[in-house]
C-alpha cells in the first residue's frame, strides 16, 4: 500500500514525459544513421516503425533512383531492403553470384520445412542444389540442338501413326505418345 501512494504522489507530470520522448527518440536517431546503416547503400530516411511505406505512395522507385542512385536502402516497415534499379546494376548484381545467394527466409517457408530445392533454399544449399539442377540438365541435352533433331523426328512419328488411324478405329493415343517421348537418346 505504502508502494502504491509512493508511486500516485510521484506521477510524472507532462513535461518529465516529452523530455523522456525525446531522449528516447534521439537514441533511436543516433543508432539507426551510426550502429545500424554502416554498410547500407544510401536512401531516404525512415520512419521509426513504418519505414518508408507511406513515401513510397508519394515517390515510386523510379524517382527514387534517380535521386540516390542506381543501388539503395529502402525501409519497409522494420525491414531493410536494397533496391537494384536499372538493367545494368541488376546485370552486374547478378553475375556476382555468391553475393545475392542468401536470401531471407520466411518463417512459413520454415514452419512447412519447404528450406530444400531450389526454389526455397539458401546460401551453400542453393548453391549445391542450382549446379546438381544444370549439371542433369546439361546431360539431358540442355543448351544443344542435337536434341531437337530428334524431337522433330519423333513427332513426325507419331503424327504418321494418328493419320494412319484416321478416326475410323478407336485407340490408345497415350501408348504412342510414351514410345515417342521414350526413345533412345544416344
Amino acid at each position: 500500500m505504502a508502494a502504491m501512494e509512493d508511486f500516485l504522489l510521484h506521477t510524472p507530470n507532462v513535461t518529465s514525459l516529452l523530455i523522456t520522448v525525446v531522449i528516447l527518440l534521439a537514441f533511436y536517431l543516433i543508432y539507426t544513421k551510426l550502429v545500424s546503416e554502416r554498410n547500407y547503400p544510401p536512401g531516404p530516411t525512415p520512419l521509426p516503425l513504418f519505414g518508408n511505406l507511406l513515401q513510397l505512395n508519394r515517390q515510386p522507385l523510379h524517382i527514387l533512383s534517380k535521386k540516390y542512385g542506381p543501388v539503395f536502402t529502402v525501409h519497409l516497415g522494420p525491414k531493410k531492403t536494397v533496391v537494384l534499379a536499372g538493367y545494368k546494376t541488376i546485370k552486374q548484381a547478378l553475375l556476382n553470384v555468391d553475393a545475392f545467394s542468401d536470401k531471407e527466409i520466411l518463417p512459413i517457408i520454415s514452419d512447412l520445412k519447404l528450406t530444400h530445392g531450389i526454389v526455397f533454399a539458401s546460401g551453400d544449399s542453393w548453391r549445391e542444389m542450382r549446379h546438381f539442377a544444370l549439371t542433369n540438365l546439361k546431360e539431358f541435352g540442355m543448351g544443344k540442338t542435337a536434341i531437337e533433331e530428334k524431337i522433330i523426328e519423333e513427332s513426325e512419328c507419331l503424327i504418321e501413326v494418328l493419320e494412319e488411324k484416321k478416326g475410323n478405329t478407336p485407340f490408345d493415343a497415350l501408348t504412342f505418345a510414351n514410345s515417342s517421348v521414350f526413345t533412345n537418346q544416344s
